[in-house]
């Protein structure tokens, strides 16, 4: 009876030790491939970050744009590729990628607002939608007041009347160099100037204040330039 008593009680030691292996076998495995994937996912780069590069090649409405990194004015728009719309400004004159904002407190809100000194400019796909001088040609038209204004300078403008969806604005053409912006009037605010152009697939829309027209040959080159330095060599 010793005996058996002695030899009965080895199985019920053992089965606890066989449920507890593959526990352990688990767990170990379990804990591996988290660490595996904690090692794929971490971040490589340094505490600086990686330089960003100078350009991005994008493409809007199929056609390409090289387009200078720290002109892009959205976070979400810098990265290359296809894209539907993106937003930029440059320095006006010299065109070039504005730098960092500046950081700005409640006591020098004030001592930051400046005179714009910017262009800005929107990129965005047209999906055969009428094009800007199809609208200038056919849709302006209708909608401006029938008094001819004689140029200046070159520079023709001609008020929209005030019952139309345009009331508040002029419309300002020139021939040498061409030109063609709807700008709003000074107000509580100074007025813009809104001048279209189609670029293959795309808009582009350039945004600046109306003050520049006393030197519109400056500003109607300053967008021709843009759009040449957007566009770079084209094989």
């Amino acid at each position: 009876m010793t005996v058996f008593s002695a030899t009965s009680s080895r199985p019920s030691r053992t089965r606890p030790r066989a449920h507890v292996v593959p526990i352990v076998l688990g767990g170990t495995a379990a804990v591996c491939a988290i660490a595996l994937v904690a090692y794929l996912l971490w971040p490589t780069w340094d505490a600086g970050g990686a330089n960003a590069p100078d350009k991005l090649p994008v493409s809007v409405g199929g056609t390409l744009f090289n387009v200078p990194t720290t002109a892009i004015r959205m976070k979400i728009q810098r990265h290359s590729g296809p894209q539907e719309r993106i937003d930029l400004d440059f320095l006006y004159p010299s065109l070039e990628p504005p730098g960092a904002p500046k950081h700005v407190t409640a006591d020098t809100v004030e001592e930051a607002i400046q005179p714009i000194d910017r262009i800005f400019l929107s990129i965005s796909a047209h999906h055969d939608a009428l094009a800007p001088e199809q609208r200038v040609s056919t849709i302006y038209p209708r909608y401006l007041d029938q008094a001819t204004t004689n140029p200046v300078d070159g520079l023709t403008m001609r008020m929209f009347r005030s019952d139309t969806p345009y009331g508040s604005e002029d419309l300002y053409s020139a021939a040498s160099p061409a030109l063609t912006a709807r700008c709003t009037r000074d107000a509580a605010t100074p007025g813009m100037c809104l001048s279209e152009r189609r670029i293959g697939g795309a808009d582009l829309t350039f945004r600046f204040p109306r003050s520049w027209l006393s030197q519109w040959r400056d500003a109607a080159d300053a967008m021709d330039r843009l759009t040449a330095q957007l566009r770079g060599p084209r094989g």
